[in-house]
């Protein structure tokens, strides 16, 4: 994501390095090269312009003119104004309403199914909703059986009518369903096509009039580029949405749609999909964003990631265990599971900074701990308690059973060994039992 961007600015900064202070002369290459930066990305043009004309008013202020490091300056000026580009804060999603009715809408292929059955599981588990899907798309079959899918695997009603094909009656029966169940939430899906048409646009006008929802969200494929941001802004002429949802951000995208997309629709991108889990849905919080652009890494994003799947309790049994010398590899599978449900680990790796220009090239995928887990899997109840009773059968044993062959085990339990020895030496030293006094879970 954003990693040729990222490349090039890092790149026009340093046309910068060295210089005493920024002028018209120094500043007018650097500029020259955000520009073509931004245009390499997909950016609108009059965007790229008006933002480039932007920073050089700003940089040449006379708190600039004097500063020390006016590379480091350039960065800081240029980060700020990506951030406002991209709407400067976080736009909440409007969920009021007896019940709230969200209406979804897009294009076929943007992800808008996929993303009514994500969005339906962050307001369940984030907001403590009780969301009702509308499975509104009459014209495409599949588009009713994914819905119904997704709905089951995140513990979410799905409302069709068998033999309905009139989406605005189906719209309204679905709120009225809400309504008499005790649903607070519903989120209606609509029918896409593979370009804007004039059927499609009446269509959905008329569901909106009907239903009058609270939020109308447009969901949008970020891989589309400048084609996205002219959708939107067709669709916006017509429904003068409250949102952006922007999907497949964590794929080969250069970010023109989410750098375009606000300056020219002047609608805020309220959320990002950025893998394919349901729940891969995070709030858009543009200065986190243009920290990422800008190689700086994102640790609020991670932490509160982390923070999402902590749980105080197994905290303090685990440092229980650890100090006796009792971790296993059951403890070990479930950290695995905690990490796995944070995200895509390439994702979580970007997020530290410096990272995404280290990690470059290299292949992340969701199966790297397959191997391990299937080695894990592969041994005894007994096993996994007690390391210490894995002899060479054994061993051979869990090797065949798990697809791997003896020395990716024996790799693993040494790793697994080093790692339980240094742990316990952590928390008998001076400095852990400190450090674990000050975190939530050490606390009395």
């Amino acid at each position: 994501m954003f990693e040729n961007l990222s490349e090039k600015l890092e790149r026009s900064f340093k046309l910068l390095k060295g210089q005493g202070k920024i002028t018209e002369i120094n500043i007018a290459e650097t500029l020259k090269e955000v520009r073509r930066a931004l245009l390499n990305a997909d950016v609108n043009y009059k965007t790229a312009k008006t933002f480039t004309e932007t920073v050089k008013e700003k940089a040449m202020g006379q708190n600039v003119l004097n500063a020390v490091q006016p590379g480091q300056m350039m960065v800081k000026i240029v980060h700020d104004e990506l951030a406002l580009l991209m709407g400067g804060d976080s736009v909440d999603i409007n969920i009021k309403g007896s019940p709230a009715v969200i209406l979804m809408a897009g294009l076929q292929g943007s992800g808008k199914t996929t993303h009514t059955g994500k969005l339906a599981n962050f307001l369940k588990t984030k907001k403590g909703k009780n969301p009702l899907l509308v499975a509104g798309d009459v014209y495409r079959p599949a588009a009713i059986n994914q819905l119904q899918v997704l709905g089951e695997q995140i513990g979410v009603k799905v409302y069709t009518e068998e033999g309905n094909n009139d989406p605005v009656k189906l719209a309204k029966d679905g709120v009225a369903f809400a309504k008499a169940n005790g649903h607070d939430l519903v989120i209606v899906d609509t029918a896409g096509r593979l370009a804007v048409d004039e059927q499609m646009m009446e269509e959905i006008s008329s569901i909106k009039k009907a239903i009058n929802p609270e939020e109308i969200l447009f969901v949008v494929d970020s891989m589309t580029g400048q084609d996205a941001v002219n959708t939107a802004k067709e669709f916006n002429d017509r429904l003068n949405f409250d949102g952006v949802i922007l999907t497949k951000l964590d794929g080969d995208t250069r970010g023109g749609a989410a750098l375009s997309i606000r300056s020219v629709v002047d609608k805020p991108i309220k959320f990002v999909g950025m893998g394919e889990k349901m729940e891969a849905l995070d709030v858009f919080h543009p200065s986190r964003m243009a920290d990422r652009i800008l190689g700086m890494g994102d640790i609020v994003s991670l932490v509160e990631r982390a923070q999402e799947q902590f749980d105080a309790d197994e905290a303090r049994k685990l440092q229980k265990k650890i100090a006796k010398n009792q971790f296993s590899f059951n403890d070990f599978l479930n950290q695995i599971q905690q990490i796995k449900k944070m995200g895509n680990l390439k994702d979580l790796a970007g997020m530290i900074p410096g990272m995404g220009k280290a990690l470059k090239g290299m292949d992340f995928d969701d199966d790297a701990f397959k191997g391990i887990e299937a080695i894990i899997y592969s041994m005894t109840p007994t096993e996994r308690e007690d390391p210490k009773i894995l002899n060479g059968s054994r061993r051979k044993r869990i090797a065949d059973g798990s697809g791997t062959n003896i020395q990716e085990v024996n790799r693993l339990i040494k790793q697994f060994d080093d790692t339980r020895k240094v742990m316990k030496m952590m928390t008998q030293g001076k400095n852990m039992g400190r450090m674990m006094q000050n975190m939530p879970f050490g606390k009395r």
